[in-house]
């Protein structure tokens, strides 16, 4: 498949799926705009992508600081001849929260990069895409926003909030040359689930989930939700009355301890 990206923003690239979509992007020719907060691992995605064709160029930025996500990727369509033509907004924070006292500050960070920093991050090129009429803008959301579950209520909710805009964001653009997608990954390998305590179902590997997210963006998907069986489950068990579904995860978690 024809890559048609030449200046690509991946957002949360230091590790998991933005990493892996960068290099997916660089073998396939791209600019890409690596940005995320840690700068030693950037640098090591950097190297790792110098064979080429493309390249991965570092970009410091903490989307939980949405004051500045604008501004730094204003400087980079300005930087960049024909502009931005690819915005990824990844970078995602995970864990549990059960509503007990002392989870403020967790929460806080998650609804900070997962809601607002992802939003601005989306915003940020979307008038300049509009005045080129071209221009593509993906939210990576999470299957966990189809199914409210016990202790993943606020990273659900946040993952909910970022499908619901990027529904919003489509129905509004639809016509001006700008493609919006949704993407809502199962479980993938990664720093966030590495610490996960219970069954993953049909977990993939990093590269694999890449690979599948790499294409159905550049097909140009309205939405793209994998793997199959694991939203099939999942819409499935949504249709479950809530009781079962918080009996069913509890005695899940227990088993996998």
């Amino acid at each position: 498949m024809e890559n048609s990206y030449s200046n690509v923003v991946i957002t949360g690239a230091s590790s998991g799926l933005g990493r892996a979509l960068s290099l997916w992007f660089v073998r396939r020719g791209a600019r890409v705009y690596a940005a995320a907060r840690r700068e030693e691992q950037l640098e090591s995605l950097k190297a790792e992508a110098a064979a080429g064709p493309g390249q991965v160029v570092p970009v410091r930025l903490d989307v939980a600081r949405t004051d500045t996500v604008e501004s730094t990727l204003l400087a980079l369509d300005d930087a960049t001849p024909g502009g931005i033509d690819l915005v990824v907004a990844n970078a995602g924070v995970g864990g549990m929260s059960t509503g007990q006292q002392g989870q403020w500050p967790a929460v806080e960070k998650m609804l900070q990069v997962n809601v607002l920093g992802a939003t601005a991050t989306l915003m940020a090129l979307a008038p300049r895409m509009l005045e080129r009429h071209k221009g593509h803008l993906v939210g990576i959301s999470s299957l966990a926003a189809w199914l409210v579950v016990p202790r993943f209520g606020i990273y659900g909710a946040s993952k909910r909030y970022l499908q619901t805009y990027c529904q919003g964001l489509r129905m509004d653009l639809a016509g001006t040359g700008v493609r919006v997608t949704c993407i809502n990954p199962g479980f993938v390998k990664s720093e966030m689930t590495a610490n996960n305590r219970f069954t993953m179902p049909f977990l993939l590997e990093t590269a694999d989930a890449a690979d599948r997210m790499g294409r159905a963006i550049l097909r140009g998907d309205a939405r793209f939700a994998f793997p199959w069986q694991m939203a099939w489950l999942t819409r499935l068990a949504s249709l479950l009355p809530p009781w079962l579904i918080a009996r069913s995860m509890g005695s899940a978690s227990k088993k996998s301890h």
